[in-house]
């Protein structure tokens, strides 16, 4: 069982001290004849699952009042019957106490042990069932609420379906695990039709963890490499506006890096900087200037800018190939990067990485 120390210590405290109490508030309560138990042995049972596991569907109050309680009903019937027959009678009333269990959902393991020493012990008094076993039961799950509410326990544990996702919703986010519904989660489990002692929203949970750090594992393991556009339009710092603001139109890019003869990065030119060269956020006449811009100036001196390196921004962050991908994703979600030019050996280009580039990646990752 993987978990800790500390854990281990709060189940152990937990079941001594919630059998001690139940032991002396049974022996205030309980009007018991001389010579008849007033703790039943199966109790002890009860208290590993209120204590050990209390999520555990087994371990609901539910579960250990009614389970404990039918089960020695059963096991009391079945000595009026077959109590000539003591191996008959134990083995009917530990079957039947099961089924009666199921019937009741209130499947506890320690019912079967209920029937079984009613059997064993020969009872025949129907009131056993309620003094001592359904007050033992009764003040063992009151010990369990508190101290498991004191330990950071939730107890009782809920057994809450899921709400169904919304088709709108059901789409997880970037680096999430893959998101299934509550309805997934019980077709599966009727499918599987055995008794898991995992609470549905527990199992849901777990599920979703392991999802989430696995797609955070292989996001980690993706390069920037392994997701870039390789078939990158450049252009240079002596290009003609008209010429790169061509070559964004055809290519339906947003973004041409700028490069010397030697492929090294030496700014990116976007739309942007083509808006902020002909005042675009001035809204008269723009389509106006923006033609002016871009329509080259016959003479040799000029009042405008002529050539990509005139708007380009110069300020431009690159990542290496081999750079996890990991590393780019806050750069992109919070400071406004759209693109990131993508540099090799001696730092020349050799790919981009655009948003659409990352969320291809990530959809990939989540198993989209």
């Amino acid at each position: 069982m993987r978990i800790d120390a500390r854990e281990r210590l709060r189940v152990v405290a937990g079941a001594t001290a919630g059998l001690l109490l139940t032991a002396l508030l049974t022996e205030l309560l309980s009007r018991h004849a001389p010579g008849v138990p007033w703790l039943v042995a199966p109790l002890g049972a009860s208290a590993v699952l209120v204590f050990g596991v209390p999520a555990s569907p087994l371990a609901q109050p539910w579960a250990v009042v009614m389970g404990n309680t039918a089960s020695a009903l059963v096991g009391v019937a079945c000595v009026h019957l077959f109590g000539g027959v003591p191996e008959l009678a134990a083995a009917v009333a530990v079957g039947t106490s099961i089924g009666v269990m199921f019937l009741l959902r209130c499947l506890h393991p320690p019912g079967g042990a209920a029937a079984l020493l009613m059997v064993l012990a020969g009872v025949r008094d129907w009131e056993f069932a309620l003094d001592p076993v359904l007050l033992n039961s009764l003040l063992m799950v009151a010990a369990g609420m508190v101290y498991n509410s004191m330990t950071g326990r939730r107890y009782p544990h809920p057994q809450v379906a899921a709400p169904p996702t919304p088709a709108a919703t059901a789409r997880p986010g970037p680096g999430a695990a893959p998101a299934f519904s509550g309805a997934d989660l019980e077709t599966v489990l009727a499918h599987y039709n055995q008794v898991i002692d995992v609470p549905e929203d527990d199992l849901r949970a777990i599920v979703d963890q392991a999802g989430l750090l696995a797609a955070r594992r292989r996001l980690t393991t993706l390069r920037c490499a392994d997701v870039m556009s390789r078939d990158v339009k450049v252009v240079e710092w002596g290009t003609p506006l008209q010429e790169a603001w061509m070559l964004l139109r055809e290519h339906h890019v947003k973004a041409l890096p700028v490069v010397d003869r030697a492929r090294r990065v030496v700014g990116i030119v976007t739309l942007a900087d083509f808006m902020r060269g002909a005042a675009l956020d001035v809204h008269a006449e723009w389509p106006a200037r923006l033609r002016r811009l871009l329509q080259p100036t016959p003479s040799t001196r000029s009042d405008k800018a002529e050539v990509v390196g005139q708007i380009m921004s110069r300020q431009v962050r690159v990542a290496s190939a081999d750079r996890p991908l990991a590393d780019l994703v806050p750069m992109f979600a919070a400071t406004g990067h759209h693109h990131i030019p993508i540099v090799g050996d001696e730092a020349r280009l050799v790919g981009i990485l655009t948003q659409s580039d990352l969320v291809a990646a990530l959809a990939r990752v989540d198993g989209l």
